[in-house]
């Protein structure tokens, strides 16, 4: 087992390939949710990754729907500046999904919507509108890999 860092509807192709050499990193399952807004074979996101794209777990869906089904007993956290609650408020376990949205709007209303008691955030100054997507996503990981002692990683 896992844990997941879900990507729906990326755009910036840096952001998406230091995720990725982060997920090789530590055995995580990457999932890009479509529209990319970048193509896969994009130099920025492949030089972003460097060399690390072979030792990725990746899955592409066409909708944040399709990953859910797919994964009928997971459970998804969602980053979200509207959340009330802070990452640290919640206890993490193998397998989890942690839910990012696009760089410029975040997830959409709707799905954040279906996942009230599981939306979190980051805490920061009003001097920002919000973090950068690859370390949030590094920040949520590697509090998730904290919780469960760093299994499997030295």
């Amino acid at each position: 087992m896992a844990f997941h860092i879900v990507l729906v509807e990326p755009e910036i192709p840096a952001n998406t390939g230091n995720i990725a050499r982060t997920c090789a990193a530590t055995g995580t399952w990457l999932h890009l949710v479509r529209p990319l807004g970048f193509h896969t074979d994009d130099r920025t996101l492949k030089r972003a990754g460097l060399d690390y794209w072979h030792a990725v777990n990746i899955e592409y869906h066409d909708s944040f729907q399709e990953v859910k089904d797919k994964y009928p007993e997971g459970r998804f956290f969602l980053a979200t500046t509207k959340a009330s609650k802070v990452y640290t408020d919640f206890t993490f376990q193998d397998g989890d999904f942690f839910v990012f949205g696009k760089e410029t709007k975040g997830l959409a209303p709707e799905i954040l919507a279906e996942h009230p008691d599981t939306l979190l955030k980051m805490p920061m100054t009003d001097a920002v509108r919000s973090l950068n997507l690859s370390n949030s996503a590094a920040i949520m990981l590697y509090e998730g890999l904290r919780q469960t002692g760093f299994q499997g990683l030295k």
